[in-house]
């Protein structure tokens, strides 16, 4: 069965080009190791809830951005090994820090259970 990694996170406004290509690089090297999609996606309509929203949930402050990323794995196993091994390519080292707080993206793995 398929598998998701899905990723919400808040991306300074100015800082558009850099996380383009921050996650041109990560994406590469995910597909490299199984993944058969990473998928970025720039907030253009993403509004602010009274009790829950994307904005709310990543502390979205007025000069950011919200991303919602994706990466597809044709199964949790195959993700599972994968990540180790992304996790000790030095590429990622390399890369350097992301250009977003971290600490405010909320991310999790998801089992696709119907896709259309």
């Amino acid at each position: 069965m398929a598998y998701v990694d899905g990723f919400v996170a808040s991306v300074p406004t100015a800082r558009r080009a850099d996380f383009l290509a921050h996650s041109q690089q990560m994406g590469q090297i995910f597909k490299e190791y199984g993944a058969t999609a990473v998928v970025d996606c720039w907030g253009d309509d993403v509004p602010q809830g009274k009790l829950t929203s994307f904005p709310m949930a990543v502390q979205c402050q007025p000069e950011e951005t919200v991303v919602f990323s994706w990466i597809t794995w044709p199964s949790r196993e195959l993700r599972n090994a994968a990540w180790d091994k992304v996790m000790a390519d030095p590429r990622m080292a390399a890369a350097g820090e992301p250009p977003f707080d971290g600490k405010r993206m909320i991310f999790g793995g998801f089992e696709v259970i119907s896709e259309s």
